[in-house]
């Protein structure tokens, strides 16, 4: 049993005007359905950014403590938790929690829950050495996966995760990941090799065409830059792609998609440019029968899918280890696009 103080280091946001800041707290205190967590690591995400500067429509509590991808210890129980034990390995995820009993719950889509709490959002989140959370919507990390490694999954690998499956493209057929060479587009690669797809990576430049042939073993890539990209995801799919994720933040990729889509084709949007508002040919839409979807993270069985592909090293982030101190450069690194796969926080060098 560690010690718990009773107050620690966060970084805050206090506005939307003012940068993230290092800050000591207080530590919670858990209701009797939650648990405390002691942080060991968190991954910083691009939303978490998007969040701290208001750029969504709902707005976040403030004064707010940010992030949703933080792996860790229990230290303590809610008088209520009977199926977690003071030491269990886990996650504290962007779905805090959901009402459990709305239309949408009881057919399993807990993540549009009208009533849904979300972690560095609408609650506290993980930027802090101690965290409560709701031990019904914990991650359980496998005892084999380590807790850095775990860390980007609990976001960025279960969105693309969940994405993929949205996409409905069964094993041989193909997938094109726009913005495949970022934080979220190398996850996906990996797990939609896994799943036994196609992959065609599309992203610009020498450095992104290695990482995602060579490292992870896209079997295409086309750079935006250089070539049509309908013309060449076309060639290399005999007609068009099965079905199209789209992680890239800008308007243009949203509205090409669907011209190199598969006649019953999905194409599925994860990626949330502010202010953008996508348009499409109803006519094509309808004479080829496209999908156009959106995907918002993934339930509580996707999760422990996503995380059973990295445990069984299938999966693997690439991620850079920063410290507490350092978020708010993170964040300017993030604005200013320099940020290169993912970011993780070790909790213990503050």
């Amino acid at each position: 049993m560690c010690q718990i103080p009773k107050t620690q280091k966060a970084a805050v946001v206090e506005s939307h005007e003012k940068p993230i800041e290092i800050k000591s707290i207080s530590v919670p205190t858990p209701g009797p359905d939650d648990v405390l967590v002691k942080i060991e690591y968190t991954g910083v995400c691009h939303s978490d950014l998007h969040i701290a500067e208001g750029d969504f429509p709902i707005p976040p509590k403030l004064p707010l403590v940010g992030g949703h991808e933080g792996t860790g210890k229990v230290v303590a129980l809610g008088s209520n938790v009977k199926d977690l034990k003071i030491g269990d390995s886990v996650g504290v995820v962007c779905l805090y929690s959901a009402c459990m009993s709305c239309e949408y719950c009881i057919q399993g889509r807990e993540t549009v829950c009208p009533k849904q709490e979300l972690a560095g959002y609408s609650v506290d989140g993980t930027f802090q050495e101690y965290c409560v959370a709701r031990a019904s919507h914990l991650a359980r990390i496998p005892d084999n996966l380590p807790l850095a490694d775990a860390a980007p999954i609990l976001c960025a690998g279960i969105t693309v995760y969940k994405g993929l499956k949205e996409t409905e493209v069964r094993s041989g057929q193909f997938v094109t990941i726009v913005g495949a060479g970022g934080g979220l587009g190398h996850l996906a690669i990996q797990y939609a090799k896994a799943m036994g797809l196609k992959v065609i990576a599309l992203d610009t430049g020498d450095e992104k065409r290695k990482l995602c042939v060579e490292e992870l073993g896209a079997d295409y890539f086309v750079d935006f830059m250089k070539e049509d990209v309908v013309t060449a995801v076309k060639e290399i799919t005999g007609g068009g792609s099965h079905g199209v994720l789209v992680l890239s933040p800008a308007e243009k990729p949203f509205q090409q998609a669907i011209n190199y889509t598969r006649r019953w084709g999905t194409v599925v949007c994860i990626a949330l440019p502010a202010g953008v508002k996508g348009s499409f040919p109803v006519f094509d839409l309808v004479l080829q029968r496209l999908t156009i979807r959106g995907s918002i993270i993934g339930t509580r069985q996707d999760l422990a899918e996503a995380l059973e592909f990295a445990a069984r090293g299938k999966v693997k982030s690439h991620y850079k280890i920063m410290n507490l101190e350092d978020i708010p450069r993170v964040f300017e690194d993030i604005h200013a696009g320099k940020v290169a796969g993912r970011v993780v926080v070790d909790m213990h060098n503050h």
